[in-house]
């Protein structure tokens, strides 16, 4: 028998421990009117944040806008981000260098912010 959610359980987090940095899944939509992050939703790998960027998914140039979109919003320098897997799908890895604990209570903070 197939367990029931409950609407009020938690949804899980959109990132996860990989080594020394923290991967977080990301559901992006390129085209968008305005660079942003609205939230998280579930995909068929599991919850992950929803980006919009202004940049066209050729040669790269959305998943370079969201990494930039991604470092900016939180507080970190873009060289510290990697994309990890997904580049050419919606559904995106992207790996943040540094001291895990301090990246994951960003990130918890920021997610916070946007319920």
């Amino acid at each position: 028998m197939a367990a029931v959610k409950s609407p009020a359980a938690p949804v899980s987090v959109p990132w996860r421990h990989g080594g020394a940095c923290v991967i977080v899944r990301v559901r992006l939509t390129p085209k968008s009117s305005k660079d942003a992050i609205d939230g998280i939703e579930e995909t068929a790998e599991g919850a992950a944040f929803k980006a919009r960027v202004r940049a066209v998914p050729s040669e790269g140039e959305a998943n370079a806008a969201l990494l930039k979109l991604l470092a900016g919003w939180l507080g970190v320098g873009q060289g510290r981000l990697r994309l990890a897997k997904g580049g050419k799908s919606r559904v995106k890895s992207v790996e943040i260098t540094g001291n895990t604990e301090e990246i994951e209570a960003r990130l918890a903070e920021r997610l916070a912010g946007l319920t």
